[in-house]
């Protein structure tokens, strides 16, 4: 195998061994993404784009250059009217053997790096999508504790007015009751009033009764005298 095959069959265990560690179900996408954002992937990913495109372009090449291999080896092999010796063929097969086996390199090589790719970019987005759910859960439970401290206050307020209403009445019923008890003392003042001048217009009575009795009595007494006198 040549250098560039075995750099490019290195890539490609490289690639294996990289989406096995991303595909690993105990790092969660979190703690990748802590890991792209580092200061050394920093480095590397300032300039991504351009590695990317270097790369894909020397396994499409290397991939095309394959391909050529291929067919090349294989027309040999498919001349009819070609004579070839054993050692000949055998050399044609060898070749053959080793361009088909560089051509799954490079095809396998191309593949995976997109895919590593593909999977780098879904798991920054997983990450992403975890800590807008966690930001909003955040934000859900700040909201609710906010709207529930908020009715707990108008609850409090509420129950405050209640109280200051009931209290307010209650000063109203107690200035009523105060207000009935010095209008009952009035009556009672004013009843006893009626009664004393009820007894002593009564009294008054009595004694007119009297005098008229004994005026009726010296007057008849009077009008017995000349009687006695005829």
């Amino acid at each position: 195998m040549t250098l560039q095959w075995t750099l490019v069959a290195t890539f490609l265990y490289a690639e294996i061994g990289i989406v096995i560690l991303l595909l690993l179900p105990f790092i969660s996408a979190t703690r990748w993404r802590s890991i792209f954002k580092s200061r050394m992937f920093n480095a590397i990913t300032s300039y991504a784009n351009y590695y990317f495109m270097v790369f894909m372009l020397i396994l499409v090449i290397l991939f095309v250059d394959a391909i050529r291999d291929v067919k090349h080896y294989s027309h040999a092999l498919s001349l009819e009217d070609n004579k070839m010796t054993p050692n000949t063929e055998t050399s044609l097969h060898m070749k053959l053997f080793r361009a088909q086996r560089n051509l799954y390199i490079a095809g396998f090589a191309l593949f995976l790096f997109l895919v590593l790719r593909r999977l780098v970019v879904l798991i920054n987005c997983q990450a992403t999508l975890v800590a807008d759910c966690e930001a909003s859960r955040k934000q859900a439970e700040s909201a609710s504790a906010a709207a529930k401290k908020f009715m707990e206050d108008q609850d409090n307020k509420t129950n405050e007015a209640g109280i200051a209403r009931s209290t307010k009445e209650l000063e109203q019923a107690k200035a009523e009751i105060n207000r009935l008890k010095e209008k009952l003392a009035h009556s009672l003042t004013d009843l006893e009033a009626m009664k004393q001048q009820s007894e002593s217009t009564s009294r008054e009575y009595d004694r007119l009764l009297k005098e008229h009795a004994k005026l009726q009595e010296q007057a008849e007494g009077k009008s017995s005298d000349p009687k006695k006198e005829l």
